[in-house]
């Protein structure tokens, strides 16, 4: 039931990101959530699209070096607390969070949090055993 994210490996120059956004945007492809975590020569841009594959091919046809990972999607609450919510039970049940980004839905009131960890099926299940709903990739394409 993960969702699959994109990870683009870009260099930290001007116009990098803007390069990235056009071949996805002549490519058809929606940006649901995205995070950029940078190094001093070279960034990642971490997505999650509409449709994965075809941004992947896209992506790879313009020479960009293209990662596709699971990642497990939860739905938060888009309140005070909602994140430390979700936070105490990962961290009660002893998951690692390797990294995270979070996206507010169209949706009052809910928001998305993307998770990496090394188990994504024992924290999918924590996860539903504590009354949360999962994201899927059939939710991404709406």
């Amino acid at each position: 039931m993960s969702v699959k994210q994109l990870s683009v490996f870009a260099e930290n120059k001007h116009g990098s990101l803007y390069e990235i956004t056009k071949i996805l945007s002549e490519a058809g492809i929606d940006i649901r959530a995205f995070s950029v975590a940078d190094t001093h020569s070279y960034g990642v841009l971490r997505l999650i699209v509409s449709d994965t594959r075809h941004a992947a091919f896209a992506l790879s046809s313009a020479g960009k070096i293209v990662d596709v990972t699971d990642v497990v999607g939860v739905q938060i609450t888009d309140e005070k607390g909602g994140l430390a919510e979700l936070l105490n039970v990962l961290t009660a049940e002893d998951i690692n969070i390797e990294y995270l980004y979070a996206f507010v839905s169209t949706t009052v009131g809910e928001a998305y949090v993307v998770i990496r960890v090394s188990n994504n099926p024992r924290t999918e299940q924590v996860l539903r055993d504590h009354g949360f709903s999962l994201l899927t990739d059939e939710d991404i394409k709406k």
